[in-house]
């Protein structure tokens, strides 16, 4: 039976206030796989930008702080922002994705409409959202706030996918629009922002906020289809309008994973630790990967929580020692692994497994971990970034490069890209028949979806958690696969822990 342990945490004010915010901005790296800068955060706090906005490279603007989410402008020859928080371009504009330059042009399944028959524009009508020219979708991501850019990505993606699909296609003559928004971290933010989408967007694409519960009414009051990259709250979980290409219900938990190492080290899963970052998300995530875990032939024998302002990590390390643990979990921002990995080297822990979520697939991690994050395993439910191999994570590289040069590709770009993708098809198969209605309806009936092979299939329309994952495993400053195939897929269990 899995024990948990606690330890006393000794705290000056200044850390309990740095944990405070941490805490806060942590719920999104437990339940989304983001990545959270301890380091940024202290050096912002307290030191907002001029007039309350902040710099967006690539974003075609700078947010000013004068509507209630910050104004963010289009671009050249695109127009300004309008007060509201709001700031829209078309064609190839910056706004809604930057010059195409010399980026590729996908065939088949790889075009920019996914190569989707195109129902009869007959009856096609213009609404909210919907011009002679136009089709304007909103992305309402977080921008500003105690962490700047923190997801950034979906945004950039978005726009990089309205540039593709506007430098060769349309919607019954209408080309891409994207409404950009900041949800600044800030449940408040959020409910302008939609408030903004509702009276001028025809529907939210690829959106990644922390406290996403606060557009989840607004959306569904007015009927917005909100096809996001991914969801972080229950709040916008159980919105009859939202949807998201990162599908995930938190009670069910895949058995492809534990199964897995079962059969690749079976000795070390029955010596097994889940360590995570001690906020409500991240805990109840690992209460019910270690009842999923537990019910497929793992052996759990300590479940601890880690403050977000402890620094020592001694502590814990030796516990694990004593314990007998072989197969470390950990769950949580991949600079406090890297606190945790620094203490299991410097106290010769050598369990045979380290294993964490795709929190810790970044290069940044990669960069500041150095030989402690060495062996380290992820799972991960996307295909490798580099590999560009396969077309789609080709055409996403390139044309993200294109609207910002640089941009580093993650989980919440990645799933933004195909969720505009989504968008797209779903857009083009209905044709005249385009509503917002009818666009919620058709989001409903959505299975398997892949982005076109770019990650595990996703169940969209039931906003399940995906029962495909891979192992990745970091070697020399590189990430591989290590598991079978492409993915490993099997059933999912539920825990009733946090559904």
């Amino acid at each position: 039976m899995a024990r948990t342990a606690t330890f006393p945490i000794t705290q000056t004010g200044r850390r309990r206030a740095l944990a405070a915010l941490l805490a806060t901005l942590a719920l999104a790296t437990a339940a989304c796989g983001s990545q959270l800068s301890p380091e940024t955060v202290a050096s912002v706090n307290g030191a907002p930008a001029p007039g309350g906005g902040v710099s967006t490279p690539g974003g075609g603007g700078v947010l000013d702080g004068s509507g209630p989410n910050g104004t963010l402008p289009g671009g050249p020859g695109s127009g300004s922002g309008d007060g509201a928080g709001t700031g829209t371009s078309a064609g190839n504009a910056p706004g809604a994705g930057g010059p195409t330059g010399d980026a590729p042009q996908g065939h088949g399944q790889n075009s920019s409409d996914g190569g989707t028959k195109a129902a009869s524009c007959n009856g096609f009508k213009n609404q909210t959202g919907i011009t002679d020219d136009k089709i304007v979708i909103a992305n309402a991501s977080d921008i500003s706030g105690p962490v700047p850019g923190i997801f950034e990505s979906a945004q950039q993606a978005t726009r990089a996918y309205a540039a593709y699909f506007n430098s060769t296609s349309d919607i019954c003559g209408r080309k891409l629009e994207v409404m950009a928004l900041d949800s600044r971290a800030d449940a408040g933010a959020d409910q302008q922002a939609y408030a903004a989408a509702c009276d001028k967007a025809f529907a939210g694409v690829g959106s990644m906020s922390a406290f996403d519960s606060g557009g989840a009414a607004t959306a569904e009051g007015c009927g917005l289809p909100d096809l996001r990259s991914g969801m972080t709250t229950p709040e916008r979980r159980a919105c009859s309008t939202c949807f998201a290409t990162q599908s995930l219900a938190t009670n069910l938990v895949p058995t492809a994973l534990p199964k897995y190492w079962v059969g690749k080290d079976k000795e070390a899963t029955q010596h097994v630790a889940v360590l995570y970052v001690n906020v409500h998300a991240a805990e109840v995530n690992a209460k019910s990967f270690v009842e999923g875990w537990g019910r497929n032939g793992w052996n759990i024998d300590l479940v601890q929580g880690i403050d977000v302002s402890e620094f020592n990590y001694s502590p814990y390390v030796q516990q694990m020692k004593d314990d007998g643990i072989d197969f470390v979990v950990y769950l949580g921002p991949y600079q406090f692994t890297i606190r945790l990995q620094q203490a299991m080297q410097q106290q010769s822990f050598e369990p045979s497994v380290f294993l964490q979520d795709a929190t810790i697939y970044d290069q940044r991690y990669v960069d500041q971990a150095g030989d402690a994050g060495d062996g380290s395993y992820v799972f991960s439910t996307t295909q490798l970034y580099d590999n560009v191999k396969i077309d789609e994570v080709a055409l996403y590289r390139s044309w993200l490069n294109q609207i910002s040069p640089g941009a580093i590709p993650d989980y919440a770009g990645l799933y933004a890209w195909s969720a505009t993708r989504l968008f797209v098809e779903q857009a083009t198969a209905l044709g005249g028949q385009l509503t917002r209605s009818s666009l919620v309806a058709a989001l409903g009936r959505v299975k398997d979806w892949t982005g076109n092979g770019i990650h595990a299939p996703q169940q969209i329309g039931a906003k399940t958690t995906a029962s495909c994952t891979k192992v990745l495993q970091l070697k020399s400053g590189k990430w591989s696969q290590v598991s079978p195939g492409d993915f490993m897929c099997g059933s999912l269990v539920d825990t009733g822990i946090g559904g």
